[in-house]
């Protein structure tokens, strides 16, 4: 069988055509928004001041965000798992003139040099998918600088006791808040898609046995005039659950 990484990156090698066209408009391409829910960075300034920073995306995607930030002056380095992703992300480069330097790595072992980067980011990248999240963390703390911060976007672990729907049936628990089952896709005996659930008290533990420093917690509300349904994430169900968590964490 394979393990979490291999069948991701198959999966998203597999189905980033259509993620981006189904996305590509409400995440930009040179936009930095957390999450469903709409949250801009231009407007939330969780990173902090990012010009003339060098700053690592974890989990790129066709690095939108990553874009974001070379727009606004920082020295930005990213990477992705999936290699068709970073096929769409060199065709957004071409499209829009901004350049970023990306590359192909699994986050469980950062291809960088220890104390690279000023900041680190990851908008629902890589750590929801990953069977070993405190190795993705202790990497992160070590490329990062003291004094350095991370800011990474995951789903709200309430949202695991629900149903993935975005209708009135989402908004009953069906499943404990405590099985920390993996969601689970296959293909006859062979995985193909892995999503990890861990509780807020989980994620809480990881970021301190890392060695990191948990600053913040974020859970944003869904906006009015907010009317996108993106899979599990809608209006019905943001006026009554959180549907992301955003960690701020920094290096000591």
């Amino acid at each position: 069988m394979r393990s979490s990484s291999a069948a991701n990156r198959h999966w998203w090698d597999g189905n980033a055509d259509d993620y981006q066209a189904e996305h590509g408009a409400f995440l930009g391409d040179v936009s930095f928004v957390w999450c469903p829910e709409g949250l801009d960075e231009a407007a939330a300034g969780l990173l902090g001041e990012v010009s003339g920073r060098s700053v690592l995306e974890i989990g790129c995607g066709a690095a939108q965000c990553a874009r974001w930030l070379v727009s606004r002056g920082a020295r930005v380095a990213a990477f992705d798992i999936s290699h068709r992703q970073l096929l769409h992300a060199r065709r957004i480069d071409e499209e829009t003139g901004l350049s970023v330097p990306a590359a192909q790595a699994d986050a469980e072992s950062l291809p960088f040099a220890d104390a690279a980067f000023d900041l680190a980011c990851s908008a629902f990248g890589a750590l929801p998918f990953v069977a070993d999240p405190l190795a993705v963390l202790r990497e992160v703390r070590r490329v990062l600088g003291t004094g350095g911060r991370f800011v990474f976007s995951v789903s709200h672990p309430i949202r695991w006791a629900f149903p993935d729907d975005p209708s009135e049936r989402g908004l009953t628990s069906d499943r404990s808040y405590f099985d920390r089952s993996p969601y689970v896709e296959r293909d006859g005996a062979e995985i193909t898609y892995v999503e990890h659930h861990r509780t807020m008290g989980d994620w809480v533990s990881l970021i301190v046995a890392s060695g990191l420093r948990l600053d913040g917690l974020l859970e944003p509300e869904w906006p009015e005039g907010h009317d996108e349904v993106w899979g599990g994430w809608s209006p019905l169900r943001g006026r009554h659950l959180p549907g992301t968590a955003i960690f701020t964490c920094s290096k000591a």
